[in-house]
């Protein structure tokens, strides 16, 4: 178990008391939210805490920590709690006076928790995870720790490559965490050595524990051949874990303030530039009255009066219409809103918006590219007339916002198809205008395409820095007095995810050194640090546009090679192929493509669906 910290909550109460009056955003710190659940400390039997690397605005609705959160809590010998990263103001203020990170629920101090799981979803909160285990006082690298400290265990969807971070974690969780946490949870409740709970976390399914393996050296991307790592096959539940109870509701505003409720895992429509829908297949999806009882009982518990239906393609959840219609039924006394994420266009149809014509809001459509060679080469194939309809079908059903997202620097984009996008949006625009008049609003977002593992796209070059920075200027001259609002993040920003979403054990080295000259909260207009990295890269010798902008052989072996996510490499590659010959590849809903997951898994993916 891990050790005591010197300092009691107690003391960590009293810090509070004389230095939040001079702290932006005291609530962040304070803890104490309603359904927030704080267990007899010494009546646990193993204490974790559940970590997000960013400001408690953004990590307070993290859908997977909050069913954890949930699930931990009901076993009454295990206790979670959580902890986000802090703001500059506060940092500097525990620094000053020696305060290590602490958990909102009991003040007690991360480094007196047995395990802390840390949820890294996207590559750029590698430096505010390292600052977080520094601020705890726990060793930066994994290989520094002792009997005295937690074990820290990574999950989410960067870590499907773990190598970049393999130096400093002690396992990681690949694929679905929900039942493997508590076992993990119930091995460390045995009287073992921290050695002995590793080796046997390593036993558990889609554990990966770097000390466990010979790691294969590689240099900027390329595989040394001479050691190859036994696959660690993802995770995976065949049942989506229960919603929670009783929703914590936030002292503060962050940025879902609603019911969140996943309806449905997995994606069937093969989106060649999409890791989520390869690394979460296959689809499951929620029975419909279950959904429905969750959702009462939520309301009842927070007081929210929106719901959030979360899936990657709602659209395409068997029961989609009859959910909405019981939702605009049942809830419509209460005034709730209803929120989707954002639909297919070739799913959408006018059934659905009369059934949700109780509940106007914006509506989100995702055509990801103007032209329709481009459409074919990430496999959307959509026309441009099915989305001008659809457009006009929603604008006809009385809503009067549209936002439509897109993407740039696709394989074998060319200027004008980013030209297209422009004139694509004023088409909208326009027959919005004639419909709803004035009242029409197009909101566009366009974020640049970064190769990611485990897709069909991870052998491809990243867009040239020049070229992004050009179809920028044709986005920015374009959309000019068009009373379009566009969005679009900056090269900077897309260059260090494409850096380090397809790096290998070297990076580790790369990390470190930026975080420790000041990198961290990367994507943050607050904070530059983008020649941080840039001097981080240089100064360990490696050239960061080897791991970004370099096209990878087919045959070559990769640093994210070992991971088994079901879908198998020859089956990428053959969607690869076809994406460069502009064919096609239809819903795997409609006819099975034999991409791993039912062999591997001995299942039949229909038999999950709510059909």
């Amino acid at each position: 178990m891990a050790k005591h910290s010197s300092l009691s909550p107690s003391e960590i109460h009293i810090f509070l008391d004389k230095n939040l009056f001079n702290i932006q955003k005291p609530g962040r710190y304070v803890g104490g939210e309603y359904n927030q659940v704080i267990k007899d400390w010494d009546s646990c039997t193993v204490k974790s805490i559940l970590a997000f690397p960013d400001v408690y605005e953004i990590g307070f609705s993290n859908i997977g920590l909050n069913i954890l959160y949930d699930q931990v809590n009901n076993k009454p010998s295990f206790c979670a709690e959580r902890t986000f990263s802090v703001w500059e103001d506060m940092e500097m203020a525990m620094r000053k006076f020696h305060i290590p990170l602490f958990s909102l629920e009991s003040k007690h101090p991360v480094i007196d928790f047995d395990l802390v799981g840390i949820s890294i979803p996207y590559e750029t909160l590698y430096t505010n995870t390292l600052n977080l285990l520094d601020l705890a006082n726990i060793p930066i690298h994994s290989k520094d720790r002792t009997e005295d400290h937690p074990i820290i265990v990574a999950g989410g969807h960067s870590t499907f490559n773990p190598a970049p971070m393999s130096a400093f974690m002690d396992a990681f969780v690949i694929g679905d965490g929900e039942d493997v946490f508590l076992e993990i949870l119930t091995i460390l409740s045995q009287d073992d050595s921290r050695d002995d709970h590793l080796e046997k976390i390593s036993r558990l399914n889609g554990l990966y524990v770097p000390s466990r393996y010979n790691i294969n050296q590689y240099f900027l991307g390329k595989y040394c051949n001479e050691k190859k790592i036994d696959p660690i096959k993802k995770n995976m539940v065949s049942h989506l874990p229960a919603s929670p109870k009783k929703p914590l509701v936030p002292n503060i505003e962050t940025t879902h303030n609603r019911i969140a409720i996943e309806v449905m895992r997995g994606c069937s429509h093969g989106c060649r530039f999409c890791q989520a829908g390869f690394i979460t297949r296959p689809v499951r999806e929620r029975p419909l009255d279950e959904i429905m009882e969750s959702l009462r009982i939520a309301l009842r518990q927070t007081g929210y009066d929106e719901i959030s239906l979360l899936s990657l393609s709602i659209s395409d959840f068997s029961s989609i219409q009859d959910l909405i219609i019981r939702i605009s039924s049942e809830f419509t006394t209460a005034n709730v809103n209803l929120s989707l994420p954002s639909l297919r266009i070739e799913s959408f149809s006018k059934d659905l918006m009369d059934a949700m014509d109780q509940r106007k809001g914006n509506f989100t459509l995702a055509p990801e590219s103007a032209t329709a060679i481009m459409r074919q080469t990430i496999n959307k194939p959509i026309s441009e007339g099915d989305l001008l309809e659809t457009a006009a079908q929603i604008f006809q059903q009385g809503w009067t916002s549209i936002k439509l997202y897109f993407l740039i620097g696709l394989p074998g984009e060319t200027m004008q198809d980013v030209a297209e996008i422009v004139a694509l949006c004023k088409k909208v625009k326009s027959i919005g205008k004639k419909i709803v008049a004035g009242r029409a609003r197009i909101s566009v977002s366009i974020n640049t395409f970064i190769p990611k593992c485990h897709t069909p796209f991870q052998w491809v070059a990243m867009d040239l820095d020049e070229n992004i920075r050009q179809k920028h200027q044709i986005l920015r001259d374009g959309f000019r007095n068009s009373g379009i609002k566009v969005s679009f993040p900056s090269v900077e920003s897309s260059l260090l995810e494409g850096w380090l979403s397809r790096a290998d054990e070297n990076a580790s080295s790369v990390i470190y050194e930026a975080w420790k000259q000041g990198a961290k909260f990367d994507t943050w207009q607050e904070y530059h640090t983008f020649d941080i990295w840039k001097a981080a890269f240089s100064t360990c010798g490696i050239n960061p546009y080897e791991y970004s902008h370099r096209q990878r052989d087919l045959q070559e072996d990769l640093p994210w090679d070992f991971i088994d996510i079901g879908v198998s490499k020859a089956f990428l590659g053959r969607e690869y192929q076809k994406s460069m010959a502009g064919s096609l590849t239809t819903d795997c809903r409609i006819l099975c493509h034999a991409c791993g997951i039912q062999a591997g898994y001995g299942i039949v993916c229909r038999n999950l669906l709510g059909e």
